[in-house]
């Protein structure tokens, strides 16, 4: 590898120096240790011959033990699981009120169908506002993560778009009575809301996920003693990922709400879908009050984002070497920038780049795992009865075009339906305490370290052949009766007769899914965190929930292939495409394993969290009498 090669922008796994020591990984990179640990026993000499002890518990581990011992999970604190609360309240709101959006849209208010309605711009301009809202709310956690690392810290921007998402919340509820929706109200008031929520769930989002492991102080492996006398090393890195697979299923119990609030929708009318997200939120923002206490932070930082933005274009001004934006490189060959900062703000801004390199390929997994579900979230979303949107094949995406450009058709038998439109998190609630108590643990005690970089393309994998059991159960449904390739639009189906192919055929597709998301989706959270410095997570967290927005656009720009009977090709593109993705995911970035520990090391020398009672409203800290 050339010189010119390993000194490109970023953090790269030769890239990390200290004076001390240095190793090399499995591809051949020369790698330089950030810490070099002494070691954690001592030795007793028996008539002149020295004997190891074994490292005492709470001690750091040897080398030795790091690779013979179990590596488990520490115990997580009370705050992380009152976090995990407020993820559950935000999330149940935000998809509760999504799911009657379309219906609320495109609809006429009263219409004579007796479906649903308010706003009646049509199934086109329903589907326009809703990818906006979905955009929208995906690029503004940039924002909140500014206001958060920069002016007012974690906690207190949570609260603050609390507030906002409150007051978004309230004009949705309001401009939806029937009061309001005779007299006009409903167009502008959708639009208000979904603006201000779209504003209170960024700030939410890129600071929560965040938040929620900042909880968690431990920095260091230590050794414990089981009561069985089994010696484990408590692991940070563990405990961080069994957070995050708590953090998302909180998510996927939040999303089930639709169902709901669609019911609410259907039989007493849409102020009472949008109350109950409502009433939940403020549970969640009780506890965020009530809490505060509890919660450990990080207090903001200033300049921080300046600074970093500044520290990379030294680095590319300089050919890539990003360790030129260190003070002691600017005084050993020059003052040629000024760096208001320390040699560790660069190395952790090399991590950081390590990370944002590696989300570069999630718009194409974002896409391909939302392309299974979103016909199927809600059969109020289309100008059709209940019956008939059952027969309508789940295996498709949802377009701006008729219902006729949707997947096949398939058969009921009797499955109920919110069995049928929830399979994905129903699959991830159940497979996410089975990895996490059992699988990962199996594979650590023979010895197989499932780093994060492995986990992702595991989800990649995961996700292509989701997408090809797909297109299997496509090509089933287009050689089935009666209308083969135009499900519902023959002669022999009179738009009502489904192709004859049972509906729980598809199952499998979404566990493929399911199990994908809780490798790559998870892993991503814990990779944002982990990787971030930490003035800078927020950021770094915004930076990865803005890959769901590039999937999405990925989607619109992709939508015309997604209509009969082109749709079985549209998943072996989407399967080929993932497959390409996993592979080239892991030759690019394999090699960041090696150096996992190392880069996580630097937790420990950054900024010191502190209660979030110590930090005034403004985001500055209280001073401590001495």
């Amino acid at each position: 590898m050339t010189e010119q090669t390993k000194n490109t922008l970023g953090f790269q796994a030769g890239e990390h120096q200290h004076p001390k020591t240095s190793m090399k990984d499995g591809a051949g990179i020369h790698e330089t240790s950030l810490m070099a640990p002494a070691p954690a026993y001592a030795e007793e000499k028996t008539d002149g011959v020295a004997i190891r002890v074994s490292t005492s518990e709470g001690e750091e581990p040897t080398e030795e033990e790091i690779h013979t011992l179990r590596h488990v999970a520490d115990k997580l604190p009370k705050s992380a699981f009152l976090v995990a609360l407020i993820e559950l309240c935000e999330r149940f709101a935000y998809y509760g009120l999504s799911g009657p959006f379309q219906n609320y849209i495109q609809n006429d208010y009263k219409d004579p169908s007796g479906i649903p309605g308010a706003i009646g711009l049509g199934q086109s301009g329903a589907t326009g506002l809703n990818q906006f809202f979905s955009f929208w709310c995906y690029v503004t956690p940039i924002l909140g993560a500014i206001v958060a690392d920069q002016y007012l810290g974690r906690y207190n921007t949570i609260l603050y778009f609390s507030i906002v998402y409150v007051i978004g919340l309230i004009i949705l509820f309001c401009t939806s009575l029937p009061v309001a929706i005779e007299h006009g109200a409903a167009l502008g008031g959708l639009i208000a809301a979904m603006i201000v929520i779209g504003l209170g769930t960024g700030g939410i989002k890129a600071n929560v996920s965040p938040l929620i492991a900042e909880q968690y102080r431990g920095t260091k492996q230590t050794i414990r003693v089981e009561k069985n006398g089994e010696r484990v090393i408590v692991d940070p890195a563990v405990t961080i990922q069994r957070i995050y697979m708590i953090f998302y299923l909180c998510i996927n119990i939040g999303s089930l709400s639709p169902i709901a609030t669609t019911n609410l929708e259907k039989n007493v009318g849409f102020w009472s879908a949008y109350l109950l997200p409502m009433l939940i939120f403020f549970v969640g923002l009780v506890v965020t009050v009530t809490g505060k206490r509890f919660y450990i932070v990080r207090p903001p930082t200033g300049s921080i984002i300046p600074n970093a933005f500044r520290a990379m274009w030294i680095g590319l001004m300089s050919r890539g070497v990003m360790d030129a934006a260190k003070p002691s490189y600017q005084q050993e060959y020059g003052h040629r920038y000024k760096t208001p900062w320390n040699d560790l703000f660069i190395d952790e801004i090399k991590r950081a780049l390590v990370a944002c390199r590696v989300f570069v390929f999630f718009p194409v997994y974002w896409y391909a795992s939302s392309s299974l579900g979103s016909i199927f979230s809600d059969y109020h979303e289309f100008n059709i009865s209940r019956h008939e949107f059952f027969q309508i094949s789940v295996l498709g995406v949802l377009q701006q075009a008729d219902i006729e450009n949707t997947a096949g058709t398939m058969e009921l038998h009797g499955i109920p339906n919110d069995l049928m439109q929830n399979i994905d998190p129903i699959a991830i609630i159940i497979f996410i305490p089975i990895l996490d108590r059992f699988v990962y643990p199996y594979l650590r005690t023979i010895g197989i370290a499932f780093r994060p970089i492995t986990r992702i393309t595991m989800g990649f994998v995961f996700a292509s052949l989701g997408m090809a059991y797909a297109a299997i159960v496509q090509h089933l449904i287009y050689t089935a009766p009666p209308c083969y390739t135009a499900p519902l639009a023959c002669p022999a189906s009179n738009e009502t007769e489904p192709n004859r192919i049972h509906v729980a055929v598809q199952t499998p597709a979404y566990l493929f899914i399911g199990l994908s998301e809780i490798f790559a989706s998870i892993t991503g959270l814990e990779y944002a965190f982990t990787k971030a410095p930490s003035s800078m997570k927020s950021f770094v967290m915004s930076m990865f929930l803005l890959t769901n927005a590039f999937g999405s656009a990925l989607g619109i720009a992709l939508s015309p292939t997604a209509k009969d009977p082109k749709l079985q090709w549209m998943y072996v593109g989407l399967c080929v495409a993932t497959a390409i993705s996993a592979v080239c995911f892991w030759l690019l970035f394999s090699r960041y394993n090696a150096v996992e520990e190392e880069m996580n090391s630097l937790e420990d020398l950054g900024e010191k969290p502190i209660p979030a009672t110590a930090v005034k409203a403004d985001g500055t800290t209280k001073r401590t009498p001495e």
